[in-house]
């Protein structure tokens, strides 16, 4: 389960932050999560809850922002909306669409005390 490592840096990234900035308490980490991410979401949810306890972000909420699917379409040189990874064009039909958006996840904002 990926998504545990994943929840695990996102804690070293909150840790950091309080270190350097000097908070105590962490109430909402945002997250971008893209749809082509291959991240499972109820998976970070419990993975974030087991690996925030007795820290700064004890208790903290894990708000996902869901950030949508697009492709650069080789054959028709247009960006289009994909769904999956290795989807068709939904215009031309090829299948030479490149990711370009929503395969990422990345901590965009923290809720601090």
């Amino acid at each position: 389960m990926h998504e545990m490592s994943l929840a695990e840096s996102v804690l070293q990234i909150i840790e950091d932050n309080a270190a350097r900035q000097g908070f105590r308490r962490v109430s909402a980490v945002y997250v971008e999560l893209g749809r082509l991410a291959g991240v499972e979401v109820e998976a970070l949810r419990f993975a974030f809850d087991a690996v925030t306890r007795d820290s700064v972000a004890d208790g903290a909420r894990l708000e996902i922002i869901d950030v949508p699917g697009q492709g650069w379409c080789l054959n028709c040189s247009e960006t289009v909306p994909i769904d999956q990874l290795y989807d068709a064009c939904p215009r031309c039909g090829a299948y030479q669409v490149h990711p370009s958006q929503g395969i990422d996840m990345r901590v965009k904002e923290l809720a601090v005390e």
